[in-house]
């Protein structure tokens, strides 16, 4: 493949990617607690060391999918009326305990299990400060959920919801559409925001993505009518180029 094809390659891949992103988000903007993503490219430089640059040129630049990252605003409370239903209105996330490990999450659509535990969408405990399930026994009918993540009765309290912040938000690394896995330690947050009877909404804006998906397909259409016209041209001098046979 010539340098300018394999240039523009590149770039294709890029934009390829870039799509895959906007549709996953898409995908979630009904998705309680998702962050959307956003994909960081940079150059690659190919120094060319070892050969006689053309024209003065002495470096070559590709295209280089360097990261992907999550906005960090926050999306919209809604209220839903489901005493047990949270939404974090500041930083942090609520730590749930699965089959693989704890994970972190935002998406506060939780409930009882029939054994009064109480869990996530998927029945996964949602754990304590101290790293504990919460139980709720099923005779308690006023449960209170303060802002700090008290859990409250008619019985008195009945245990206190952790909400934790990574070190490092960005290392955390997606398992699903809301659960993250933390490479770095966490701490508690201080003044957790919870809001009882309410979930956090996506923070993906529809309008918005579909705009970055129009304008990655245009360009994803623009570099690919350039790839067929170098190799047009490739072919075109070939032809001249060569003795007809």
């Amino acid at each position: 493949m010539d340098i300018t094809t394999a240039l523009a390659t590149s770039r294709l891949t890029a934009q390829q990617r870039t799509m895959d992103v906007i549709a996953n988000n898409l995908a979630n903007a009904n998705t309680p607690g998702y962050r959307a993503e956003r994909v960081q490219f940079s150059d690659w430089i190919d120094r060319q060391q070892g050969t006689a640059p053309v024209g003065g040129i002495r470096s070559i630049s590709y295209t280089q999918d360097r990261a992907t990252w999550r906005e960090a605003q926050a999306g919209t409370v809604t209220h839903t009326g489901n005493p047990y239903d949270l939404a974090l209105s500041g930083t942090g996330y609520f730590t749930i305990n699965t089959k693989n490990g704890p994970r972190l999450t935002r998406d506060g659509r939780f409930g009882p299990l029939p054994d009064g535990t109480l869990a996530d969408s998927n029945g996964n405990p949602v754990l304590d400060i101290n790293g504990k399930p919460i139980k709720i026994p099923p005779t308690e009918v006023q449960v209170t959920i303060a802002s700090d993540g008290s859990v409250s009765s008619e019985s008195g309290q009945l245990g206190k919801i952790g909400v934790v912040q990574p070190s490092d938000p960005m290392a955390l690394r997606a398992e699903g559409g809301t659960n993250f896995i933390a490479d770095s330690a966490t701490s508690p947050v201080a003044s957790p925001a919870i809001v009882q009877g309410a979930v956090e909404d996506s923070n993906v804006q529809p309008v918005l993505e579909m705009t970055r998906m129009i304008d990655t397909q245009r360009q994803f259409e623009f570099v690919t009518q350039f790839i067929q016209a170098e190799s047009d041209r490739q072919q075109s001098a070939i032809q001249k180029i060569l003795p007809a046979q």
